[in-house]
């Protein structure tokens, strides 16, 4: 094994140094009240946070890669352990929820370690975005709905949603009113930093005026509640009485954290390490992840896990290595040692705000509303993984969560994309049928291409789509499968069954431009012999030609796309290929006009600015106007086309030199066909033949 530690340290520049230090005593301050709120959450003292946010974080950046990334205690761990602590019918902070959670977070570690031996990395690729952020957001609206209370003047709400809201309504009855103005000033300074001032951290200003509050003002005479009273002193080494716990149950619940941690961390760590452009080793990630959470069992805490949200603090004050972490730890093991006496002057409706004011930042909600804008299909699979936790806790949110996401792989596989081409007279490719005006099938030939590999849950839909197409004439069938790269039993035998049943009528059956890799799968699925009786062509070319057909090949033309064709014939130049441009309809389909109009806007918006004209026709216009850089020939030439359509948009200083923007639209005009001339005589040809019509 090639374990690399303090891996982000080496070859460490002395100018990383100040940022380092900087954003690590940052770090360390707003995890004080954000780990104490966790640790809170998952049953446990709120000074087991602050446990939890020194060796843990050490250990992780140990072995980390991230260049960024901060480890400690956080929202979805904290939730799964509570929730868990309440469907076993344990208290937060009773003896046998301290015996119970630091043996989860064992647990947890050494599932990592297995995923680390196993090399489970691979595991995250199958947990999707839309569930992943269902999951974490239904975590986090849960805890928010925990802590509400809290702002209010009572205890912290348990369970699921119905309990939640039933809880809170039983607390708003006897409301704690200078403990709700308390939290909700603190929430709305908060929210308002984060939008004006972002790098600003207002928690620590916040969870400082609390303390000032309460030595100045001693708020809680007016019943506003306050964090228990720290001891000074670094903590002990925590042995578990595993009597005490049931190790069936805890295993279970860690099992569910560790695939959490796992996801959750590197997720995001690769979102951070592509946004800031260096490379993760996944593998030594969940390693270090493993080493965490021991090392937070090891002190009596809960289980860790990276924090989204003070990796993005790390970010914006420009830290750059793990340095960072080891600054964190260092400073909070300070703050255990000598200035604990604080603690006790936090007021629990501050702690909440700072707490509900991070979460918010956690539920995916701009997540939501892209997936409701491109695919209400991922869209509905957020919001049920989201609606499984809140109504049935965290442990059935992950499994609805991950059968969702295998339903929709499947889904998506059990409905690939396919499709029957055909030709276009004139033409060499083949083009699908429906979507290319004047494309018509080969005469008495079926074409099929699907786009999926061939297995049990989709060779079915093959078989049917291509006996839908046959008819009595029909010749021979060609499977364009360029786009299968593997094959599974059962779909080995449905191939051989729909060659078989095609044989039996008459009709030739191909499958053709394929990879070799499908030829050597063919063979050790024991349908190798289709190959040796010619049933498998390299292209669809040479099946045409073995069925004795040659260019051009007969077709079948509909009547609705004769005129059509015989127009074409005439102009050399179709509708389609007027309208819609060679690259812009590659690329934007069904929006291509407007596409090229907003282009033909945004060089006028160019030329708008340009004030001296004459410059500009001595440059030339390509070099001036940032735009030709991927436009094919074709594409080019409408441009100018519409420019020139366009002269009388320019303003009126421009339109007086009018004659010069012609001149210059002009000049690239030529330039362009004397370059056409010599690299491609042929679309010059087609532009001049298009003019002459």
């Amino acid at each position: 094994m090639n374990i690399k530690l303090f891996p982000t340290l080496k070859k460490y520049k002395k100018t990383f140094l100040a940022r380092d230090i900087f954003s690590g005593i940052i770090i360390a301050a707003v995890s004080i009240p954000i780990s104490m709120g966790y640790a809170q959450i998952a049953g446990l003292p709120a000074v087991y946070g602050l446990y939890g946010s020194v060796f843990p974080i050490l250990f992780f950046a140990l072995f980390s890669t991230s260049k960024q990334f901060i480890f400690g205690v956080d929202a979805a761990p904290a939730a799964i352990v509570g929730a868990a602590l309440s469907t076993l019918g344990i208290a937060g902070g009773s003896s046998a929820a301290m015996q119970y959670v630091p043996v989860i977070a064992l647990f947890a570690g050494l599932w990592l370690l297995l995923f680390y031996a196993l090399h489970a990395e691979k595991i995250v690729n199958f947990i999707s975005t839309p569930v992943m952020g269902g999951f974490i957001s239904g975590i986090a609206v849960t805890i928010i709905l925990m802590q509400i209370p809290k702002i209010l003047g009572g205890s912290a709400g348990t369970g699921e949603l119905p309990e939640l809201i039933r809880h809170i309504a039983a607390t708003a009855v006897r409301i704690n009113v200078p403990s709700l103005i308390l939290g909700l000033i603190s929430l709305t300074v908060l929210i308002l930093a984060k939008r004006l001032i972002p790098k600003f951290p207002m928690a620590i200003v916040v969870m400082g005026a609390g303390v000032l509050l309460t030595a100045v003002f001693h708020i809680q005479d007016y019943g506003v509640a306050l964090l228990e009273q720290v001891e000074p002193g670094m903590p002990g080494f925590f042995v578990a009485d595993f009597s005490q716990v049931n190790l069936t149950n805890a295993a279970g619940r860690a099992l569910i954290v560790a695939v959490v941690i796992m996801a959750e961390t590197l997720l995001a760590e690769n979102n951070f390490a592509a946004k800031n452009g260096y490379r993760l080793n996944d593998r030594q990630e969940i390693l270090a992840c493993a080493a965490g959470n021991i090392a937070a069992a090891a002190v009596g805490s809960c289980p860790v896990n990276g924090s989204i949200s003070r990796t993005s603090m790390n970010e914006q004050y420009g830290g750059k290595t793990q340095a960072v972490s080891l600054t964190a730890g260092a400073v909070m093991a300070l703050i255990l040692v000598c200035a604990t006496g604080f603690i006790g002057y936090l007021p629990v409706p501050v702690l909440t705000a700072i707490i509900i004011s991070a979460l918010l930042n956690v539920v995916e909600a701009d997540l939501a509303a892209r997936l409701f804008r491109v695919s209400r299909k991922e869209f509905l699979i957020f919001m049920a993984a989201a609606v499984a936790v809140l109504f049935l806790g965290t442990i059935y949110g992950v499994i609805v969560g991950i059968l969702l996401s295998f339903a929709a792989v499947i889904l998506t596989a059990t409905n690939p994309p396919r499709t029957f081409l055909g030709i276009i007279p004139g033409k060499k490719d083949f083009y699908d049928l429906e979507k290319s005006h004047f494309a018509c099938p080969v005469s008495r030939v079926v074409i099929y291409r699907f786009s999926e590999n061939l297995f049990f849950a989709n060779i079915k839909i093959l078989q049917n789509d291509i006996e839908r197409s046959i008819r009595d004439d029909t010749r021979a069938v060609i499977l364009d499968a360029g786009a299968v790269n593997s094959l599974d039993i059962t779909a080995a035998d449905g191939l051989e069954k729909l060659a078989n049943s095609l044989e039996k009528r008459g009709i030739r059956f191909y499958i053709t431009e394929h990879t070799a890799n499908i030829n050597d799968q063919m063979r050790k699925l024991g349908i190798g012999y289709l190959i040796r009786e010619g049933k498998v062509r390299r292209t669809i070319l040479a099946a045409l030609h073995d069925l004795g057909l040659k260019e051009p090949f007969p077709l079948d033309i509909p009547e609705e796309k004769a005129t059509a064709l015989r127009l074409r014939e005439l102009s050399s130049l179709s509708e389609e290929e007027e309208n819609s441009l060679e690259e812009f309809s590659w690329a934007f389909g069904s929006e291509t006009v407007r596409e090229i109009e907003q282009s033909v806007e945004f060089v006028l918006k160019q030329i708008h600015g340009i004030a001296d004209l004459e410059t500009l026709a001595e440059e030339g216009l390509e070099e001036k106007l940032k735009y030709w850089h991927s436009l094919a020939p074709l594409d080019e030439d409408e441009l100018l086309r519409r420019l020139e359509l366009h002269i009388g948009d320019l303003p009126e200083e421009v339109k007086e030199k009018s004659s010069l923007a012609i001149g210059l639209i002009e000049r690239r005009r030529q330039s362009l066909r004397a370059k056409l001339a010599k690299e491609h005589p042929e679309i010059l040809d087609h532009l001049m033949m298009k003019e002459n019509f």
